[in-house]
């Protein structure tokens, strides 16, 4: 997979969190943030959810995502640095530290074997 993939993935789910992050902060409801982000977008919410995990986003697609989200052509191209902890991941990072804190040595060793499974 080549860097401009990675990085354009990376900054399309950084797009869609910005975008859900509004929307809850505005009161909507949680369920059918992803559709209504697919709509904004202009894609069919399995083409959003195929962008999420494996497709590639090709330059007609990353412009147009560009265009819906207010952003430059060519900002989904560029490498971001990773931007601050959001409130939901303050609350994970604190819930994870709970459960660390929680457990003795052979609960560490299964939480940190649970979650490295997952980051795969």
């Amino acid at each position: 997979m080549s860097n401009i993939t990675i990085t354009r993935r990376q900054n399309a789910l950084a797009l869609f969190q910005a975008y859900a992050e509004k929307a809850l902060a505005s009161g909507a409801a949680p369920k059918g943030l992803e559709q209504a982000f697919a709509a904004t977008l202009e894609i069919s919410p399995s083409m959003w959810s195929q962008i999420k995990s494996s497709r590639p986003i090709g330059d007609k697609l990353a412009r147009q995502i560009e265009q819906h989200c207010g952003k430059s052509a060519g900002w989904l191209d560029q490498e971001r640095a990773t931007e601050a902890v959001s409130q939901s991941e303050q609350q994970f990072l604190a819930l994870a530290l709970t459960a660390w804190r929680a457990t003795n040595s052979d609960g560490r060793k299964a939480l940190r074997a649970h979650l490295r499974e997952i980051a795969g």
